[in-house]
């Protein structure tokens, strides 16, 4: 019985559980549904400022540079090589031993100057039989002219005379040919390379013995195309460069143009002379050449780097002011403007249409622009272009 009545005392108890655990649970949804709710407003009215506020870019450091417009003398440009005005390989005519050599390498020597000996020792000993033999022979032929003039021989015998004084003095004249040129002498000024024989070496005829230059002045051999033939004329101002010699330029004049285009490369063949009284330029250098034509020309000039190099087009970034329509206020805006590119001379770059002198542009680091970027100007570390650029050498 006493079990009974706790049962049925305990039923209304969990009745009264359940209602409780229902509302703590709407309570805590209908919060949850509030904080959403309270979340996206805020997030609802910060964008709708963004939006209704006025947009601004983010402006770019840039350099700027100015167009300008240059005098320019037109000018032809080509690549040739440094040759000698006279140069040559000594060699010899004869063969022999080598029993003197009396020059140093690599050193200067005069028309004249002796620089090698053969053993002549045989043909003087030939040279003393051939004297003796003319000497006879002049003697025997002064007295047949005694004797012709008394008619005592024939005329015959005077001819005969006569004929073997003269065989014989050439004899003498070939040999003191021959023993001249065991004496190897050089045949004109210059700078001597390095020997190519020893003292006691036995040597050939044509054996080479050592490369003589003429060092000043010097020749640039070059050629240019066929369609600047009517430009060129000789005596023009000629301006060479050689990588060997960074830095330095050397003037000349255009001195001899080919009568004949060669028909291969369509192309002129030239030569301009140099003064080379340092002789530090040398046959086999690369050299740049530019030749100056008399007529000046207005330019717009750039920098080189200025320009975005793209496969549809150059182009370049002018920087022009312009006001924000929202705001009012003003700044600097890129706009981009293709150009053509003409001649280029240094870090410079002439262009022939597409751009005015007064206008500024992108200096430099055009890849990472666009058009209508807001940009600021800061030159303090913005690079010098130069006409003739000499770059340190690293």
């Amino acid at each position: 019985m006493h079990d009974v009545a706790k049962s049925i005392s305990a039923v209304p108890v969990q009745s009264n559980v359940r209602p409780r655990r229902r509302r703590s649970l709407g309570v805590a949804i209908g919060l949850l549904v509030a904080i959403v709710i309270f979340v996206f407003g805020i997030k609802a009215l910060q964008i709708g400022k963004m939006m209704s506020s006025p947009k601004m870019m983010p402006s770019v450091t840039v350099t700027s540079a100015p167009v300008k417009e240059e005098d320019w003398a037109p000018r032809l440009s080509a690549v040739g090589s440094v040759s000698a005005a006279q140069g040559a390989v000594v060699s010899t005519e004869l063969g022999g031993v080598v029993t003197e050599i009396a020059f140093e390498n690599g050193g200067e020597a005069k028309k004249g100057d002796l620089l090698m000996k053969l053993d002549a020792s045989q043909e003087e000993a030939l040279l003393r039989s051939a004297e003796a033999e003319a000497q006879l022979a002049r003697t025997d032929l002064e007295r047949a002219r005694d004797l012709a003039m008394k008619k005592v021989v024939s005329g015959a015998e005077l001819d005969s005379a006569q004929s073997k004084f003269t065989r014989l003095n050439a004899v003498v004249d070939q040999m003191r040919s021959n023993i001249a040129k065991k004496t190897i002498v050089a045949p004109f000024d210059g700078q001597l390379g390095i020997r190519q024989v020893n003292v006691g070496q036995m040597i050939n005829a044509g054996q080479q013995v050592i490369a003589l230059t003429a060092l000043d002045p010097v020749y640039v051999d070059f050629a240019l195309p066929e369609q600047h033939v009517s430009k060129l004329t000789k005596d023009l101002e000629v301006r060479v460069h050689v990588d060997a010699l960074l830095g330095r330029e050397f003037n000349g004049k255009l001195t001899a143009i080919n009568s004949n285009v060669d028909p291969i490369t369509r192309n002129v063949p030239l030569q301009a002379t140099l003064q080379n009284p340092d002789h530090v330029l040398r046959p086999g250098m690369f050299a740049k050449v530019d030749v100056m034509l008399p007529e000046i020309k207005k330019a717009i000039v750039i920098p080189g780097s200025a320009v975005s190099y793209a496969p549809y087009g150059d182009s370049v970034f002018v920087i022009e002011k312009q006001k924000d329509p929202k705001s009012g206020k003003e700044g600097l805006v890129l706009r981009q403007q293709f150009v053509r590119i003409g001649e280029v001379r240094g870090d410079f770059v002439a262009v022939l249409k597409g751009l005015k002198a007064g206008e500024e542009i992108v200096g430099t680091g055009v890849f990472k622009l666009r058009n209508g970027m807001v940009v600021t100007i800061n030159n303090e570390l913005a690079p010098k272009p130069e006409l003739d650029p000499n770059p340190a050498d690293t």
